[in-house]
């Protein structure tokens, strides 16, 4: 008889409904007899190929049928083995509800029975599942990084790569993690898409939304900072959104996250090497290739190397309006972070002339920040203003300032604009005939 895989079967439609695992699973009562079940039908299922003529549902029915032998499980407790091997089959394992759960940013596995997972910016830990084993983690990750071409292995223990829906996966594997294979998911959040989405939440006022897409329409270069899971590839984004329509615009980035809603996008992402260590292509390759592309706007998702060396060029040489993101704790540690990639890039230029070359190439460094409670937050505005004595000097337009926190444990603050002083970005921004910003700007003195 003809047969196929099971991964050949992954298009085949559910027959089954699923419930919701995260509650449904804590009113059985025997759990470890359910995971030892489950243990069971995935280990039988593991290089097991099914027969072509075979309904997938039937087959799965089959198989927990021969294991559930002499067991009295209730119609739900099938179920919920069904939906767990389903899973293992059409979807990514135990992390297939996580990622379907619009409510969580963020997964981590750290071992088999140790998965963490973030809800409105708090870290707990899940005990409504695990894997079964170390292989049974590489395995998920070979299903989840596959489809975007990568591999992971024993030559090639590290991988950084996204999902289809756009949520970034990293995954590292023994000999670098002493721990076993350990994944970590950002997820992809399609709600916040535009500037009216985080004038919502409280994530910025209004009036730097004007600010921030009249400096866009007006080819200001923008940095945008912020630590870990702040939402800068997402304000990066939402800014990208403000690019007048008909630009041609390069975006560069390791593993493609950006969703630009314009016609005229080339998107470039790096390839890392291959077993014989050859054909890798970073940031700064394609950096130094999109300058040869005619681009009407650069877009680096991240610099954190010599790319940052040729992202000012870039910048300074006719390349208005190019948009990155960096990693850093506000906007003077954001400048700091540039000056050291550019000296560690191997060109031979003296600190003073560096930071020239900063402030010549960037005019505004947005920071974002991730809250107490959980909350992103633009918390600063910045132009770089001047370059005296050999430092840099910043000036702050918009700033947050945290009175405490409320009751309930949510910051509590408000927005300063600072505006006695006419900022020099508003020059740059009206001189290319914008005039939104007249009235924040244009009268003062």
């Amino acid at each position: 008889m003809t047969k196929t895989s099971l991964i050949e079967a992954f298009n085949i439609e559910r027959k089954t409904p699923k419930f919701n695992q995260l509650t449904d699973y804590e009113i059985f009562e025997d759990k470890k007899l359910l995971d030892e079940l489950r243990t069971k039908i995935v280990e039988n299922l593991i290089d097991q190929e099914m027969p072509q003529d075979k309904l997938l549902n039937q087959f799965i029915n089959d198989e927990i049928d021969k294991t559930i032998e002499g067991y009295d499980l209730s119609n739900l407790e099938r179920s919920h083995l069904y939906n767990l091997i389903d899973n293992e089959i059409n979807g990514y394992g135990p992390l297939t509800e996580l990622l379907e759960d619009k409510n969580i940013t963020e997964i981590m596995v750290n071992s088999p029975k140790e998965i963490y997972i973030e809800i409105d910016g708090q870290i707990i830990k899940d005990e409504s599942v695990s894997f079964i084993n170390e292989e049974h983690i590489i395995r998920t990750i070979e299903r989840l990084i596959g489809p975007m071409g990568r591999t992971i292995d024993a030559t090639n223990p590290m991988v950084d790569s996204r999902l289809k829906d756009g949520s970034r996966i990293n995954a590292i594997i023994p000999p670098l993690s002493t721990n076993g294979p350990v994944i970590t998911i950002r997820k992809f959040k399609g709600e916040m898409t535009n500037a009216d989405d985080m004038i919502r939440i409280g994530s910025m006022t209004p009036y730097m939304a004007t600010f921030l897409e009249a400096a866009v329409r007006g080819k200001c270069n923008i940095v945008v900072c912020g630590g870990t899971g702040s939402g800068k590839t997402t304000l990066l984004n939402i800014l990208s959104g403000f690019i007048p329509d008909g630009e041609r615009i390069i975006t560069i980035e390791d593993a493609a996250e950006l969703k630009l809603e314009k016609e005229h996008v080339i998107s470039l992402e790096t390839r890392v090497t291959n077993y014989d260590n050859k054909g890798e292509v970073t940031i700064h390759d394609l950096v130094i290739n999109a300058l040869r592309m005619r681009p009407d706007r650069i877009i680096v998702g991240e610099v954190r190397g010599k790319e940052a060396f040729d992202m000012l060029q870039a910048m300074n040489t006719g390349h208005e309006g190019s948009l990155t993101t960096l990693h850093a704790n506000g906007a003077k540690d954001a400048l700091n972070r540039l000056e050291t990639m550019v000296l560690m890039s191997g060109i031979d230029i003296p600190l003073k002339a560096v930071r020239e070359y900063i402030v010549s190439a960037i005019d505004l460094v947005v920071n974002i920040d991730r809250m107490s409670d959980g909350k992103r937050k633009i918390t600063s505005i910045a132009e770089l203003e001047n370059f005296e004595d050999g430092e840099i000097e910043l000036k702050e337009i918009f700033k947050f300032h945290q009175k405490g926190l409320t009751l309930s444990g949510e910051v509590d603050g408000e927005y300063t604009l600072y505006n006695e002083t006419i900022p020099k970005i508003y020059k740059k921004i009206a001189s290319k005939g914008i005039i939104e910003l007249d009235e924040m700007f244009g009268m003062k003195k």
